[in-house]
């Protein structure tokens, strides 16, 4: 009967650490879901993407460090609140301060074209 109730507490315990290991791993996908900082824009046409696809600037694209390729990224510039959804299908940027790099139509969309960078905030 000891040797039941030793192993019933251990097998609580690895629920328990489990329960905690799962959490921490939501949270922290839900901190890295929402991104805010300066995005700029490329164009590259032809040229290799990371993932191997070649460059469109006329596509809804972007580059992120982290983000798996295919990813879908809605982006929302804070300036002026135009949003678009990109796919992540390049690494980058690689300036500091920047935490995406999109595609000349992406931003297009978002408005700051002219300008070459803008304030935004990422979800997915």
């Amino acid at each position: 009967m000891m040797e039941m109730s030793k192993q019933i507490k251990f097998r609580s315990k690895i629920f328990v650490v489990g329960i905690v290991f799962l959490l921490s791993m939501s949270l922290q996908e839900s901190q890295a879901a929402r991104q805010c900082g300066r995005a700029s824009w490329y164009a590259l046409d032809g040229q290799r993407t990371a993932s191997g696809e070649r460059m469109n600037s006329r596509r809804l694209t972007a580059a992120h460090r982290s983000f798996r390729f295919g990813t879908r990224v809605k982006v929302r510039n804070l300036a002026n609140g135009r949003t678009v959804t990109v796919r992540i299908n390049d690494r980058g940027p690689f300036t500091r301060g920047r935490i995406i790099d999109l595609s000349k139509s992406a931003a297009r969309k978002l408005g700051f074209l002219g300008r070459g960078s803008a304030r935004v905030c990422l979800t997915r």
